[in-house]
């Protein structure tokens, strides 16, 4: 073992000496007379080397401080070499969860997420940051992640508390990424949350109660825009959000096909919608009303905006549907239903047409080459004969029933 003495006393020479301590600490002399604290040492099956300072700023008393610091890490299962990589890009950065998770959703709204997405992200973050926000994010660990969560379980809220272990998750990945941190604790989680109970959007699938809800659209008299959303919505079945986002530029009228980019929809993936004739003249109509704008379903307050996401869905009640027979989203599971129904179409060509995750890689890889796009523009053309039939249907019954009479 080296004592003080042999440390200050020894000489350099032309090539470098290295005078060992004891647990792997060691001084190396360079020939330009610079003495330094190193700590060799394994991890992960690699021979590494830990650098503690310069002698005299560093003691012997201190570099073996800081030897002893290191290897109780090492009995911890973390390299120390990596720890203060992390420690000072921490302090140059930031380093608790909140730090990491603001950076996150800049890093989301810089590609261009929708708003509502950021939105939904914050308000799940802010059950975090209360218990671990001002927490170092590589020092937190699964059961304070879960104490989080469970406190929105506590709730009720089942599915929150699911988004929210998913959104931490993104926020820990990102942490490593960085160099922050060096394992995601979520992982642990799996399991440990109360599975929430499956609820679907409702929606009207039934022929009658379809024509029914057709000609209840017809007769609408609220806003003239929100009455041609309506009428747009079971032609086109997109999710509403596209729907109330959708732009002029994303038209092509003459080739009669919608273009809806990929920063708007779900899957982050184009999606071509085919015009039927009945979906061009409402467009055409609507276009001919337009006031120029960017948007075709403008807000009331502001032009500058679209139309409020709760507009349909406060329309459809205003017909009289409850939230528990229809809403702004079930003009998709109408047709999906309606149309698999039909036995006429590929699957594959409805789903495409849908915008649906297929969940097997190779499945989802297949589904998106293959377009099916004439198959699709036939299937929708045929999908808004369908509904003027059934729209139509119920005025013939009734003009039946008043001759019965």
């Amino acid at each position: 073992m080296l004592n003080d003495t042999r440390v200050r006393t020894t000489k350099p020479c032309k090539q470098p000496i290295k005078l060992s301590d004891s647990g792997g600490l060691y001084l190396l002399i360079q020939p330009h007379g610079s003495k330094l604290w190193r700590l060799a040492y394994r991890f992960g099956g690699k021979q590494k080397t830990l650098a503690f300072g310069v002698y005299p700023t560093i003691t012997l008393k201190h570099a073996r401080e800081k030897r002893d610091e290191a290897k109780q890490r090492l009995a911890d299962n973390i390299d120390p070499s990596t720890q203060r990589r992390l420690e000072k890009l921490a302090a140059a950065t930031g380093n608790t969860f909140r730090a990491v998770a603001e950076e996150v959703l800049v890093k989301l709204e810089k590609e261009g997420r929708a708003d509502v997405t950021l939105t939904k992200k914050r308000w799940l973050l802010d059950f975090a940051y209360p218990v671990i926000g001002e927490r170092p994010v590589a020092e937190i660990t699964a059961p304070e992640v879960l104490s989080v969560l469970r406190k929105v379980e506590a709730r009720g809220r089942y599915e929150t508390a699911r988004r929210l272990r998913s959104t931490c998750g993104i926020v820990f990945r990102y942490a490593i990424a960085t160099g922050r941190a060096e394992r995601d604790p979520t992982v642990d989680l799996r399991g440990a949350l109360t599975a929430p109970k499956v609820t679907h959007r409702a929606a009207i699938v039934d022929p009658a109660g379809i024509g029914a809800l057709l000609r209840a659209i017809e007769d609408y008299d609220g806003l003239p825009l929100t009455k041609v959303a309506l009428k747009l919505a079971p032609l086109v079945f997109v999710r509403p959000g596209e729907l109330r986002k959708a732009e002029w530029a994303e038209f092509d009228l003459e080739h009669a096909e919608w273009r809806i980019p990929a920063a708007k929809m779900k899957m982050r993936r184009l999606h071509r919608v085919p015009l039927s004739k009945q979906t061009l003249a409402i467009i055409r109509d609507l276009q001919a009303l337009s006031r120029g704008g960017r948007w075709l379903f403008p807000s009331v307050r502001s032009t500058s905006r679209p139309m409020s996401e709760n507009t349909l869905n406060a329309a459809l009640r205003r017909l009289g549907y409850s939230k528990d027979q229809m809403t702004a989203h079930g003009f998709k599971g109408m047709a999906s239903t309606r149309l698999n129904e039909m036995g006429r179409w590929n699957p594959d060509a409805i789903e495409r047409q849908l915008a649906h995750q297929e969940s097997n890689d190779v499945r989802r890889a297949y589904v998106h080459a293959a377009e099916y796009w004439p198959e699709r523009v036939k299937m929708m053309q045929t999908w808004a004969d369908y509904l003027d039939e059934l729209r139509e249907s119920g005025k013939v019954v009734l003009l039946r029933k008043a001759k019965a009479r």
